[in-house]
């Protein structure tokens, strides 16, 4: 599969990229999460400080443990939730049973269930493949707001071919992300029961959770994953241990392989690790320049990089790369790819959002961010503002890949940036950086950038012509 993409094959080859194109004529944690009116305020309306990570967020440990074939996954994930709304119930994910994951062979089964609060468990479809899409563990009795949980699942998750998907094996390499159930609680909405859907993009919401990884694999292999990675074991039986913490992360990603690295500090105090395969497309070090300067561009008009860490693995040329909490796994060596990935650290890592009711929330401002420092033409972003299609649609009001990217990453980049040219660029940046501080750390919805731009009527309008924002 080539590298480099044309016309409206770009917008299907690349949807989960994140890396869309203008080109012309081309359709932390001792305070309680503030709420935007919460969040103290300068004289300008912005929050005085980043809002902190809610202290009662979800605590999870996930226990990987990689095959010799690298083809199979074992492990545990053991789950403390505290809910703010009454339940009597946890419902978990399970994304490798997406519909569009079945062909590869990707395949994920719990095993077990157990929790001193725990009756049983069992899958319900939701649009999901076999077993089903997602797993409810029931409860004996309700939860009040505000009261914990512990449970435990246990499950087994099948790797099946390479491509540029979430999970797959080729030789020297397998990786995995969402690869364990993942706790779809929305706070002050409760379990997102959404269904998955027959696009390749994601249709998941969860909070920011304080993670520790842990992830056992043949010594030969270097383990790049979500968060702060420390030294591996000692080999004991051809197999080494390796772990990680990560106290916000919404999900996580590992990638295990042949990898050489490179590892630098931003100046920010940003430790930055890049991971490419020996003998590939690019050397470790070219990839950790490319990872460190993407950092420093964004943080210009962004604020701030949103985690002590950033790990990038270089996978095979599948073409293009899947943002997680301080990981991406580039399945290409693209820098377009690249930036628009670590844009995803602030919006759906640090900004979360329901990624089935508003994917434009992460989608078209990680398209608009990597614009931003190389804008298009007027023509190209016209051109885009043009298209069909509704840019604050949800997941299941698309036909297709095709009208999914053109509409959210392209027309909905495009209209943020015309939103930008309205108001000016200065206001704009400043009002995004204020919504991204009001925001951080809870899942965001398009009433919270509206309340945002409240002082920017101008740029209201482009987003409400391209449907972005209600009337």
């Amino acid at each position: 599969m080539s590298r480099r993409r044309s016309g409206e094959l770009l917008l299907v080859a690349l949807l989960l990229t994140g890396c869309t194109s203008f080109a012309d004529g081309d359709p932390a944690r001792d305070a309680v999460a503030p709420t935007p009116t919460e969040v103290p305020a300068d004289a300008s309306g912005c929050p005085a400080q980043r809002a902190e990570p809610d202290p009662d967020r979800p605590e999870i440990a996930y226990d990987f443990r990689l095959s010799d074939d690298l083809r199979t996954v074992t492990g545990s994930e053991t789950v403390v939730f505290t809910p703010d709304l009454p339940t009597g119930e946890l419902v978990f994910r399970l994304v490798p049973n997406a519909p569009e994951s079945r062909p590869a062979g990707h395949r994920v089964t719990v095993d077990d269930v157990s929790g001193d609060d725990v009756v049983d468990g069992g899958y319900e479809e939701a649009g999901g493949a076999a077993p089903g899409g997602l797993y409810v563990v029931r409860l004996g009795e309700e939860l009040s707001a505000g009261e914990s949980t512990e449970v435990r699942l246990d499950f087994t998750l099948t790797v099946g071919e390479g491509g540029f998907e979430r999970f797959g094996a080729t030789e020297g390499v397998t990786w995995w992300a969402s690869g364990a159930p993942l706790l779809a609680w929305e706070a002050g909405v409760g379990w997102a029961r959404d269904p998955f859907v027959g696009l390749t993009g994601e249709t998941a919401s969860s909070e920011a959770a304080d993670s520790t990884v842990t992830v056992s694999a043949p010594e030969q292999l270097t383990v790049l994953m979500t968060g702060a990675t420390a030294r591996p074991s000692q080999p004991v039986g051809g197999r080494r241990t390796w772990r990680s913490t990560e106290p916000v992360a919404r999900d996580v990603a590992v990638a295990a392989g042949l990898f050489g690295t490179a590892e630098r500090e931003t100046p920010g105090g940003v430790w930055v690790r890049a991971g490419a395969m020996l003998g590939g497309d690019l050397e470790p070090g070219e990839l950790l320049d490319d990872t460190m300067a993407a950092i420093a561009e964004l943080e210009t008009f962004l604020g701030p990089f949103p985690y002590d860490t950033l790990t990038v693995a270089l996978l095979p040329d599948y073409g293009g790369g899947i943002e997680y909490p301080s990981m991406i796994l580039q399945a290409t060596p693209s820098r377009e790819v690249l930036v628009h990935e670590v844009a995803h650290m602030w919006f759906y890592g640090m900004v979360g959002n329901s990624q089935f009711r508003d994917p434009w929330l992460d989608e078209a401002f990680a398209t608009w961010a990597e614009a931003v420092p190389d804008p298009p033409s007027a023509r190209a972003v016209e051109s885009a503002l043009g298209r069909e299609g509704v840019v604050g649609g949800a997941m299941d009001e698309f036909s297709g890949d095709g009208p999914y990217v053109s509409t959210v990453y392209r027309k909905g980049g495009a209209a943020l940036l015309a939103a930008r040219e309205a108001a000016g660029a200065e206001a704009f940046d400043e009002a995004i950086r204020c919504y991204a501080d009001a925001a951080a750390w809870s899942i965001a919805t398009p009433a919270d950038v509206r309340a945002a731009l409240a002082d920017l009527p101008a740029a209201v309008d482009v987003l409400v012509a391209a449907g972005a924002l209600a009337e």
